[in-house]
């Protein structure tokens, strides 16, 4: 649970007056984006977009899918780092989740299916592609407002061309009398982004000046966590926040994660230097670090981005 705190994690309404560029209210809402990720790592962007019927068809998909046995789960072996099934582990034990990698393309989302269906199962992959579609374009709006706030812009697209995502469908089962109540451990991500869809049952908090803030579960709402690699990116003005799962509750709880990675590389923008912001990271291979994360230097460092490529 989250700690008897003065912070709150802020909440940005994407209305959609204040999703067209070149007007006022877009600029604002960049503004507060910036502000956002670079004071917390993080904020909740109401989004007006998001259909109830789409949230509903994903619980299903994700519902059909952790009904499949372990060893049809099991089958999603992680390709890349960080991208497999992960569950019956004894560090996390309420953690179960599948990843589908190039979630918003129909290649990878047929691959995941036939994985777990042999005979095939069309709706969840229609389901799987429609969320993971609406889903990413948030992400993209959300990169785009970083881009324009710092007037970096013109890298957008070089940016974009090398970006894929990973959807994770997550399941925490309540803990047992004797059990702990973390669902997940307290962790950065390596990513560039992170999208949380909080679809049943609260429980994610983030860190702020030591002190864990609950993200509040409101409607159409997904949590913007910024990873790693925006952190190296932005020269360090973005922070990399710090997250866990805890479960308060004696339901099951169902969320969805999607993950922003790049594969290429990771420039900082020239920009972004100066003499007040002296450069803090070299560019650096997004796939490299992910690589060098799983090593033990990489496990045990306390930035792994600083060890791997700070100045």
């Amino acid at each position: 649970m989250g700690t008897e705190t003065n912070h709150k994690v802020p909440v940005i309404h994407f209305s959609k007056e204040n999703l067209k560029p070149g007007t006022l209210s877009w600029s604002l809402t960049c503004k507060e984006v910036r502000r956002a990720l670079e004071e917390y790592g993080t904020f909740t962007a109401v989004y007006d977009k998001a259909s109830k019927e789409l949230e509903n068809a994903i619980y299903k998909a994700g519902k059909e899918l952790f009904d499949l046995p372990s060893e049809s789960k099991m089958r999603n072996k992680a390709e890349r780092t960080f991208h497999g099934f992960l569950g019956n582990s004894p560090i996390i034990p309420l953690h179960e989740s599948c990843g589908i990698d190039n979630a918003t393309t129909l290649e990878g989302v047929k691959k995941f299916t036939s994985l777990m269906w042999p005979d095939g199962n069309e709706k969840f992959s229609e389901n799987v592609l429609s969320y993971s579609s609406m889903v990413a374009e948030l992400d993209q709006m959300v990169q785009r407002m970083i881009f324009e706030s710092y007037g970096v812009d013109k890298y957008l697209e070089p940016h974009k061309e090398c970006t894929y995502y990973l959807l994770r469908l997550i399941k925490y089962r309540p803990p047992e009398a004797n059990e702990n109540n973390l669902g997940f451990r307290a962790h950065n991500d390596k990513g560039f982004t992170a999208i949380v869809h909080q679809i049943y049952g609260e429980g994610l908090e983030i860190e702020k000046d030591g002190d864990w803030i609950l993200c509040e579960l409101l409607p159409n709402s997904f949590v913007i966590l910024a990873g790693d690699a925006l952190m190296g990116w932005s020269n360090g003005r973005i922070r990399s926040v710090k997250h866990r799962v805890t479960m308060n509750t004696k339901e099951m709880r169902f969320s969805t994660a999607l993950f922003a990675f790049s594969t290429g590389m990771i420039q900082i923008p020239e920009e972004l230097v100066d003499d007040q912001n002296p450069l803090r990271f070299k560019s650096f291979d997004h796939q490299k670090f992910l690589r060098f994360f799983e090593t033990e230097e990489g496990r045990k460092a306390d930035s792994p981005l600083q060890v791997y490529t700070g100045v």
